[in-house]
């Protein structure tokens, strides 16, 4: 669906590289997860994706097609953008701006009250969105990327300032696309949403992938499983974190034989955790 080879971007246009030779493709019905710190190169790389950023160096193929090939009004009638920080219109209603945006494809959309109460903002479509919350806004500029029913669909942090419960309606919302054939391009910093949600993955450091596999295959190639065990010892309960490497399962299995054993919980690395193995940085 999409190809990528050796995409370079640079905002001063010499060899500061915000973007440096990045390359990956993304099935069609896919969630590809872009995934890294602020200042990584994940919202740029979608910028160019999306066509708000020029191509400066590299190659994109959208269905084998080059990008670029596409006319601006076919390509932008096909996608929906949801950004990190929603822009909408403050003097208009929440409903009025899906209905502005309408507009402005020759594609059919989709009725702006359904997405309105689709991301909980039924109640409040009349409002001025300028009245809105940050998490208003927020999933105001999330309904406003689905109304041209886009195929590929590009989300930037798109449950960040979000409470748990309307955070996990929006991530409802992007599975549903994806069983429709939605292939969805999702750049955040939080591993969790990304686990949670993609299929694959990519880790993106200072500008370059440093790895890129399935969340799962990650943690087993990377990850050091590991059990919890808790017990009685001098009549009190303890806790004792034991390796289930080949080679440490030995001293498991004796430890369980010497101790009064309470509970056993097996858990693996964590996405995070992975990702700061394999670049020695953080997520902030």
């Amino acid at each position: 669906m999409i190809e990528v080879k050796n995409l370079f971007h640079s905002y001063k246009k010499n060899d500061e590289y915000a973007v440096n030779d990045v390359s990956f493709s993304i099935a069609k019905g896919e969630i590809f997860g872009f995934l890294g710190p602020s200042g990584a190169g994940k919202s740029t790389t979608q910028g160019i994706l999306s066509g708000l950023l020029e191509l400066q160096k590299g190659s994109i193929l959208i269905e084998g097609k080059a990008r670029n090939a596409y006319p601006d009004k076919t390509f932008f009638n096909r996608i929906g953008v949801g950004f990190e920080r929603p822009n909408v219109y403050k003097k208009l209603s929440g409903y009025d701006n899906l209905k502005f945006h309408a507009a402005l494809y020759d594609v059919k959309t989709e009725d702006p009250k359904i997405l309105l109460n689709m991301v909980g903002l039924g109640e409040e479509g009349k409002k001025l969105a300028g009245e809105y919350s940050k998490g208003m806004m927020q999933r105001l500029g999330f309904a406003r990327s689905m109304i041209n029913h886009p195929d590929i669909w590009f989300l930037d942090e798109p449950t960040m300032g979000l409470d748990p419960s309307t955070g996990n309606k929006i991530k409802r919302i992007i599975r549903k696309r994806q069983s429709e054939g939605t292939t969805i391009f999702l750049t955040t910093h939080n591993m969790f949403v990304a686990d949670e949600l993609c299929d694959r993955v990519a880790f993106i450091v200072d500008g370059r992938i440093v790895a890129m596999d399935s969340p799962k295959n990650l943690k087993l190639k990377y990850g050091q499983p590991k059990v919890t065990v808790e017990y009685i010892e001098g009549g009190k309960l303890l806790s004792r974190e034991l390796g289930m490497r080949d080679e440490e399962k030995q001293e498991l299995e004796k430890f369980i034989a010497k101790h009064e054993i309470k509970t056993i919980h097996s858990g693996e690395p964590t996405l995070e955790e992975i990702f700061i193995k394999l670049t020695g940085r953080g997520l902030e």
